[in-house]
């Protein structure tokens, strides 16, 4: 019997959850325990943590990960990035002064050193939303850290028949889904390891990935189009 577990999580910024956990099939408590290496491996997840965990235990997924980390970018705007200080600059000025050294970018850039890979396709509306300019500028730091990021209109997205659902894909293995409210703020992530539905995922990610840009083009792309 595959295992789907749903995350609770908090405010929490970074990968943004803080969670508890439960077979939903099986309705069964489970406990945290270790076998061999950590929970990049999606045989591992059957051994979690009872009852809520925090921030830095759900981030043991980017701290783990064999390989490749992968996450889809569908909603128009997060709730969580509108209460920033960056945002606040963005806004007032087009620009940010982006800080690198959080305990996010020091993860994911020594993951990348390792040479993990850490990519996202990001859709954009057209015209962008402020928040998907915000995310474009939002790239220049997080590709420093080693990331790879891509866009794509959503015309071309609809297309291509992607779903509007944001997710991180990991190792081909491991899918964590984030569930957002009518305000645009993360309420839950779930955790999905059935294989067919990670099959459906791989595709998506695969159609997504093959006709996204990178996002120096895309922001070229997206420079000239308004200067015309």
């Amino acid at each position: 019997m595959a295992c789907q577990f749903r995350f609770n999580p908090s405010d929490c910024g970074g990968t943004e959850s803080s969670s508890a956990h439960e077979d939903r099939e099986s309705g069964e408590a489970i406990a945290r325990g270790t076998r061999g290496a950590g929970m990049g491996d999606v045989a591992r997840l059957q051994y979690l943590p009872e009852g809520i965990i925090d921030l830095e235990e759900f981030e043991d997924l980017f701290r783990t990960f064999g390989h490749v980390a992968w996450r889809l970018e569908t909603r128009r705007r997060f709730a969580s990035d509108e209460v920033t200080d960056t945002y606040r600059q963005f806004v007032e000025t087009g620009t940010v002064d982006w800080e690198a050294e959080d305990p996010y970018c020091e993860l994911i850039r020594s993951q990348t050193a390792q040479g993990k890979r850490v990519e996202r396709v990001r859709i954009v509306d057209q015209p962008p939303t402020m928040g998907q300019l915000y995310l474009l500028n939002n790239a220049k730091r997080n590709s420093g850290l080693g990331e790879d990021i891509r866009n794509l209109w959503r015309a071309d997205a609809d297309r291509l028949r992607l779903p509007s659902e944001d997710f991180w894909l990991f190792d081909s293995r491991l899918v964590a889904k984030l569930r957002f409210d009518d305000e645009d703020k993360l309420v839950d992530v779930e955790l999905i390891t059935e294989r067919a539905e990670i099959v459906r995922y791989s595709v998506i990610r695969d159609a997504a990935w093959h006709h996204a840009v990178p996002y120096e083009e895309f922001a070229a792309r997206l420079s000239d189009s308004e200067g015309e």
